[in-house]
Order: structure tokens, then C-alpha cells, then sequence
């Protein structure tokens, strides 16, 4: 037995399988050519991030048409940070989206487990080949011995970091390295790094094509002191023996991609194809940054479920920003499911894309507006049951009535954008129950251009005869013809044209009905509503408001 394997085997003494044995135990997939396997791979410290959700859509896409796989791997290394029950809560937040991964920690898989914490024994196992090889050593520096190389670096203005002369470790003998082992010194593993400063390497990424950095020449740390991976080897690893072909992921990772593509190399593993996303972006002072968790509540996708925003209108916005082409199919395909879309990799922007809260409220509406009100009530009532119990109560006290109101203007060539988000239908449609409607009414926002004496006269008159019993033209009519008696002018340009000799207009003459019977100025198509409140209910509130005035 050489020296390296007697280092190996006094960190190492219980590893005795070998890097072969795991290949065979983690064999290549069995998918048809083409097929795609793909990972969101979420470390459990907090919220999903809108950024980590476009790249899980995307990424579970490509797998989904390819007839691939999609896997969800829990990267818990950073102990630390780690918030309890937060990964859980992540894989809740993907399932509300409709995205499920085939696989996740959640469940045996023959790759996993897919927990990084309890993958150590795959870890170490091609670490102690690593160091027998003399691809990997341990490191013995104390924080004090980091902190005067980087002080010296900084200093002579030279590149910072474990590296060359600076890497003191790596040219310890053998023996002595065997001897602080057994004495119990604390350690880390590095990488033993082959790069060259002048050296550049390249990779073909699906989405920017070749790009090129200089090589990497720092001796990273592969495992910590606690006997965990970091994040650079852990991934490879991995992607590596959970047979990953497509790497999908931030653009903030390019720059690490020669550290990954090297210890690929090393180990004689192929390189799995890597993607970079586009990082979402915002606006702030007229200057482009990062989406941040720390300055944005809509960094957090809680900020969407939490609003009511229609999980379809999100995915939807996010759909856009994925492909260039999307918006223009959609355009041709505008009741399709987003799903019949096939996204490509060559279709997606180079340049970070920049957050649009506005799209997505415009998308939503569209959304909302297309959905039947039977789908639209049941998304409702399960946002409501979880966020707005008031709204909850108002749907199970009569679920076909709030059906019939949500249902205005709904079945058409062009239904109406009465509804942003499930947040606003309460205050939107809320006027339809007599409780809220008696409440409200107690201040009444008529036209001060109106006397009480004019609006108790109209009301008086409009409901000896509703004309609820008309179909909606004939009804408009009617009430058209009433105010026209009444020196209303018939449409708002001749009012506009001739201020002077009207009262007001015909809409004029309809607000002061509607604020009678609903209590605000602006309501869905107001013939339905009247419609819906019916004869009797009309009479009520018009009377009870002609008692207030």
C-alpha cells in the first residue's frame, strides 16, 4: 500500500466500495434518445424564489416533452442556513404550480438518495479514489493562515484565492500529511487544480452557444471540516450518477462553470450539457438588478399565491419570458393550454429579463376572463379558503348565485376583464349581498352636479317601472328614453358638444340608478347584475336609498 492510500484509508476507513461499484449501482437511464433529464435542485433556506420557479418551469418542461425525467434534489450542505421543513415547503410551492417532479427526496428513487446530507458515502467514496489518484489533498490552513495568504495577495494586487505557491497544502510530503492526520488535525479536502492562467476552456451551452473562460487554477475545497461536500464537487457528482443531461440553471453560475467542467474532466465523467438562463431582473431608479429576496416581495412566490394571482397567468408571464415566440403563439392560440407550446432552447433570451408586474396583471385578466365561472369559482374558493375567509363565506353561502355573478359578461366573443386576481373579488362583487350593500349604502357617492329632489324624482320613477322584464336592449331603451324626458342628453359627445343644454347624459342618468341599487358607480354589465338581484331586490334598495335621501 502507497502513502496516498494509507492517507486515504486513515480519512476514509469505512469507504469500501469503489467509484466502478457506484456506476453500476447508478447505472445510465433507460430513456429514448433525445429525452432530457433534468433537476431543480433548491437548498432549504427560505422562500422559492420567482427566479428558482422559472428555472424549475423551464427545466421541467424540456424533460416533460422529451419524455425525460425531472428531479428535485434537496442540496442541504450549508447546514448553517438550512431552515427546517423549508424544502418541503418548496416542493408544496412547485405542486401548486402543477409542476411535480417524477422524482424527489420525498421517495425512493433508485438514483438517490436525493438528499445531499445523506449522500455522503458517495462523496467520499470518489474522494478517496481522488486522493489516491493525487487529483484531491487535505488541507490543514487555519482561518488565520486564509486570511494572510488572501491580506498578501490583496497587498501585491494578485489573484485571490488557494492557488500555485499559495497553496501550501499541496506540497506537504506524504508523510507528514499521514502524520497530522493521525494526530487528529483539523482538515478540509481541496481539488488539486491541473489549470493553467493562460489557458482558456469552452463549453457549448443550449442557450448561448460556445463560450469561453480561462481556466481554472484555484485548489478548491471539496469537502468541509463537518465531512460534507461544498456545492462546486457536490454537483458534479450528482449530475454525475443521476445521469443529469441537461445542467439547468442561473446565468450567475457561468463563471463557475470551468471549476465543474475540470473536475468532470478529471474524473473521466462525460460533461452534461449546461443551459443558463437569463436572470430575472427589475428596474430600480432607472438601473437594471437582480430580482432581490431581500428588497422585493415579488421575489417570493408566496407574493402571487398570497395576492390570488391565477397560477395560470403567472405561468403563463413566465412562459414569455422563457421564449421569444411564445407571446406570438399565444396570439394565435389564445384558449390553448400553455403546455402545447414546445419550448427551445435556441428561443430564449440572452439578456436578463426584466420583470414585468404590469404583464402580469394584463395576462392574468386575460386568464380570469376566458376561465368558465364554475373553474373560476373553485379556484376561488381554494385561494379564499386559505387567504380571505370573508370571500370563503360568501361563495358556500350560495355557490350558484356567486357562479351567476361571476358568469356576467363571461360567455361571449369578447368576455369582460372584470378580475385581476381572486384579492379583488371581493370588494368587486361584494355590493351583490344585501349586508355589504346596506353597509355601504350609508354614503352615497352621487354626482354633486345632481340635487337630492332630481335623483329621489328619477328613482321614484324608475321603479314603477323596471324594465327587467326586457331583454338588454330593449331595457337600455327604456331607461334611454326616461332620461331623454328628463333633458338628458341621449350620448355623452352631445352632452360634451352642448354642456349647456342638458342636465347630463344618458350615463349620467344610469349611474344615479346604479349607486341606488348597488351602492358604488362602477359594477360589472349592470343589466345582468339588475337581472341577478332581481324585481323584488331592486324595488328594496332603490326605496331604501329614496328613505336615505
Amino acid at each position: 500500500m502507497n502513502k496516498k492510500e494509507m492517507i486515504a484509508n486513515a480519512i476514509f476507513p469505512d469507504i469500501k466500495k469503489s467509484v466502478l461499484d457506484l456506476e453500476i449501482e447508478f447505472p445510465k437511464r433507460n430513456l429514448k434518445e433525445g429525452a432530457i433529464v433534468t433537476r431543480f435542485a433548491p437548498s432549504p433556506t427560505g422562500f422559492l424564489h420567482t427566479g428558482s420557479l422559472f428555472t424549475s418551469l423551464v427545466s421541467w418542461r424540456f424533460a416533460k416533452q422529451t419524455e425525460g425525467v425531472f428531479f428535485l434534489r434537496l442540496e442541504d450542505t450549508d447546514q448553517k442556513r438550512e431552515i427546517k421543513g423549508s424544502g418541503d415547503k418548496v416542493i408544496e410551492q412547485l405542486k401548486t404550480f402543477g409542476i411535480e417532479p417524477d422524482e424527489s427526496y420525498l421517495e425512493e428513487s433508485m438514483y438517490g438518495p436525493l438528499i445531499q446530507s445523506e449522500r455522503k458515502e458517495i462523496y467520499h467514496t470518489v474522494i478517496k479514489e481522488m486522493i489516491i489518484s493525487g487529483d484531491a489533498y487535505p488541507c490543514f490552513c487555519s482561518h488565520d493562515d486564509l486570511a494572510d495568504i488572501r491580506r498578501y495577495q490583496e497587498d501585491n494586487k494578485l489573484l485571490p484565492g488557494y492557488y500555485g505557491e499559495f497553496a501550501t497544502c499541496r506540497h506537504l510530503n506524504d508523510d507528514e500529511v499521514l502524520d497530522r492526520i493521525k494526530k487528529g488535525d483539523d482538515f478540509v479536502i481541496r481539488f488539486k487544480s491541473n489549470g493553467q492562467a493562460d489557458q482558456r476552456v469552452s463549453f457549448d451551452d443550449a442557450i448561448r452557444g460556445t463560450i469561453e473562460f480561462p481556466e481554472n487554477i484555484l485548489d478548491i475545497v471539496i469537502m468541509k471540516t463537518d465531512q460534507l461536500p461544498t456545492y462546486h464537487f457536490a454537483h458534479v457528482v450528482d449530475d454525475h450518477f443521476m445521469r443529469t443531461t441537461h445542467v439547468t440553471r442561473g446565468e450567475e453560475w457561468m463563471s463557475s462553470a470551468p471549476i465543474h467542467l475540470e473536475i468532470f474532466d478529471r474524473l473521466n465523467w462525460t460533461r452534461p450539457i449546461y443551459a443558463h438562463f437569463p436572470v430575472i431582473m427589475k428596474l430600480d431608479d432607472g438601473k437594471r438588478r437582480k430580482l432581490s429576496k431581500r428588497k422585493d416581495e415579488e421575489a417570493s412566490v408566496d407574493y402571487f399565491l398570497e395576492k390570488g394571482y391565477p397560477i395560470e397567468g403567472f405561468l403563463e408571464y413566465l412562459m414569455t419570458l422563457a421564449n421569444s415566440n411564445f407571446e406570438e403563439w399565444r396570439i394565435e392560440n389564445p384558449q390553448a393550454n400553455i403546455f402545447d407550446f414546445d419550448l427551445s432552447f435556441n428561443k430564449m433570451s440572452l439578456d436578463g429579463a426584466l420583470f414585468d408586474i404590469e404583464k402580469i396583471k394584463s395576462i392574468s385578466k386575460d386568464r380570469l376572463s376566458l376561465m368558465n365561472a364554475h373553474d373560476f369559482t373553485d379556484n376561488a374558493l381554494a385561494y379564499a379558503r386559505q387567504y380571505e375567509p370573508k370571500l370563503e363565506e360568501m361563495i358556500e353561502i350560495d355557490r350558484q348565485y356567486f357562479e351567476d355573478i361571476i358568469n356576467i359578461g363571461r360567455d361571449q366573443e369578447k368576455p369582460r376583464k372584470d378580475y385581476e386576481k381572486y384579492a379583488d373579488v371581493y370588494d368587486i362583487v361584494a355590493f351583490m349581498y344585501d349586508k355589504n350593500f346596506y353597509d355601504m349604502i350609508e354614503e352615497l357617492p352621487f354626482n354633486e352636479r345632481f340635487s337630492k329632489d332630481l335623483i329621489k324624482e328619477i328613482l321614484d320613477e324608475y321603479i314603477e317601472d323596471t324594465g327587467l322584464n326586457l331583454d338588454q336592449n330593449e331595457w337600455f331603451s327604456a331607461l334611454k328614453d326616461k332620461a331623454v324626458k328628463r333633458n338628458f342628453a341621449p350620448r355623452p359627445k352631445d352632452y360634451k358638444k352642448n354642456p349647456d343644454q342638458y342636465i347630463g347624459h344618458v350615463g349620467d342618468y344610469a349611474e344615479i340608478v346604479r349607486i341606488a341599487a348597488c351602492g358604488k358607480p362602477d359594477t360589472p354589465n349592470f343589466y345582468d347584475v339588475l337581472k341577478i338581484l332581481g324585481q323584488k331586490r331592486v324595488v328594496e334598495r332603490i326605496s331604501y336609498t329614496i328613505n336615505l335621501l
